[in-house]
């Protein structure tokens, strides 16, 4: 298929989070109008504001970024928060969108929707058919109900909505709250913080042994916008750079980019969360796209946002 963006409107969910403000910059090229609402203009996990909103606005195409998120802390902290705000926007926004006729929706998941054990790479069909990271279950339950609504709609009234699964992201407006952020960005300010102020040591949570595999937000979006426009299907498509590094190699990395290489202190009471996770990405590269860029690069890019959000 081929969906031409051109002269559409797009509505991105979530344009103000990491994800969502990606696909709005790469959106910027394809001659759409690209429309976007804060809570202060509809509250997404309120289904009459989102009704009336989009009844009012009537989007030819949604990119549903918008969620709650967080890392393991959170996930651990606020279980409810997690599972109920992710299924209500998601619920809102489709069933919305289904009754004002939105011609293509993007839902975006996340790679911790598969099994903690899964095979690795971790394929599409491997959805469903094990348990779940306990870390993250809530928000994976969640999500892996969105994949389904979604393939519902299709299946039922033959909306040609689709969606994607995202591997680990970073980048320009990502969360470096260390109370709720996830490991990539708590690790580039732990060494940011260590080096201004002289410390010795790093504490990292676990054993650092962990495989993980990370993707700069802006490759996501790119492959994003080059689903929407050539992709039309029932199952949901992983999104991911195909390189895994062990968590203290992401914490070396970063160590070297910030310029401060101090003593790693592994933290073996915190979880370690699923042993591996690489997503096999075969079906987007077969379908045309492959074009992220490597870790060290990305990496390098995210501390310059960085240090430029911490000096203003």
């Amino acid at each position: 298929m081929s969906y031409d963006l051109s002269n559409k409107r797009i509505w991105v969910a979530g344009h103000r989070g990491m994800v969502g403000g990606a696909v709005v910059r790469r959106l910027a090229s394809e001659g759409c109008e690209v429309i976007t609402a804060g809570r202060d203009v509809v509250d997404l996990v309120d289904q009459a504001q989102v009704k009336a909103w989009m009844a009012e606005t009537k989007p030819d195409a949604i990119v549903l970024a918008a969620a709650k998120v967080g890392g393991i802390k959170a996930n651990n902290d606020f279980p409810v928060d997690f599972l109920y705000q992710n299924l209500m926007i998601e619920t809102n926004i489709l069933q919305a969108a289904h009754e004002n006729d939105v011609e293509r929706v993007l839902f975006l998941g996340s790679s911790c929707i598969y099994p903690k054990l899964a095979p690795q790479p971790i394929r599409e069909d491997s959805l469903l058919t094990g348990p779940l990271e306990p870390t993250n279950e809530w928000y994976a339950i969640a999500k892996i109900a969105g994949i389904r609504l979604t393939q519902a709609y299709r299946q039922q009234y033959g909306r040609d909505w689709i969606s994607a699964m995202p591997t680990n992201l970073y980048g320009p407006g990502d969360n470096y709250d260390l109370s709720s952020s996830h490991v990539l960005p708590a690790l580039l300010r732990k060494f940011h913080e260590a080096k201004v102020s002289g410390a010795e040591t790093v504490t990292v949570w676990g054993s650092g042994t962990p495989l993980r595999e990370f993707m700069h937000c802006d490759d996501l979006a790119d492959a994003l916008v080059f689903l929407l426009k050539e992709y039309s299907g029932f199952d949901h498509i992983n999104v991911g750079s195909g390189v895994e590094v062990t968590i203290r190699e992401l914490a070396e990395t970063i160590a070297k980019e910030v310029g401060y290489e101090v003593n790693l202190v592994f933290d073996a009471a915190k979880p370690d969360g699923t042993p591996r996770k690489l997503m096999n990405t075969s079906r987007l590269h077969e379908l045309g796209w492959n074009n992220a860029r490597s870790l060290k690069q990305g990496i390098h890019s995210a501390y310059e946002e960085f240090l430029s959000r911490d000096n203003n």
